[in-house]
C-alpha cells in the first residue's frame, strides 16, 4: 500500500512540473554577438526566433520604457509598452527575451495601448 501511494504521489508530481508554465519575459542588458549582428536598427520592432529556447524582442525607441506588461489569453501573449513622449533624438534600442508555453503562438505587442506589428522575424 505504501509503495501505490508513493507512486502515485511521484506521478503527480511528475505531470504537475511538466504542466508548469515557461512564460518568462526579462531585458536583456548584455544582447549576444549572435543576436546584435541580426538586429536592424531602422526597425522600430522585430522578432529574433532563438529555435526552441525563446524569442529576443527587439524594440526601438525616442522614449523611455516606463512599464512593460505581459498577459496571455488562450493562445496569445500580449506584451504593453508604455512608452514616454520623449523629445530626445537618439533612438534607444531595448532588448528583451521571452520564453512561452508550445500552445501561446501569437505575439501581440502594444505600445501606448496601440497595437504595433514586427517588422521583421528572423531566426538565428
Amino acid at each position: 500500500m505504501k509503495k501505490i501511494l508513493v507512486s502515485v504521489i511521484l506521478v503527480l508530481m511528475i505531470l504537475s512540473a511538466c504542466n508548469s508554465s515557461t512564460l518568462s519575459f526579462s531585458e536583456i542588458e548584455n544582447v549576444p554577438n549572435n543576436v546584435q549582428e541580426k538586429i536592424n536598427s531602422d526597425l522600430n520592432l522585430q522578432l529574433i526566433n532563438d529555435g526552441e529556447k525563446g524569442k529576443y524582442i527587439i524594440f526601438h525607441s525616442r522614449g523611455d520604457i516606463e512599464r512593460t506588461d505581459v498577459k496571455t489569453e488562450g493562445d496569445k501573449v500580449t506584451i504593453n509598452f508604455d512608452v514616454s513622449n520623449s523629445q530626445d533624438d537618439v533612438e534607444k534600442q531595448y532588448t528583451y527575451y521571452l520564453t512561452t508555453d508550445p500552445e501561446l503562438d501569437v505575439i501581440t505587442v502594444l505600445v501606448n495601448g496601440e497595437e504595433m506589428p514586427f517588422e521583421v522575424v528572423t531566426s538565428l
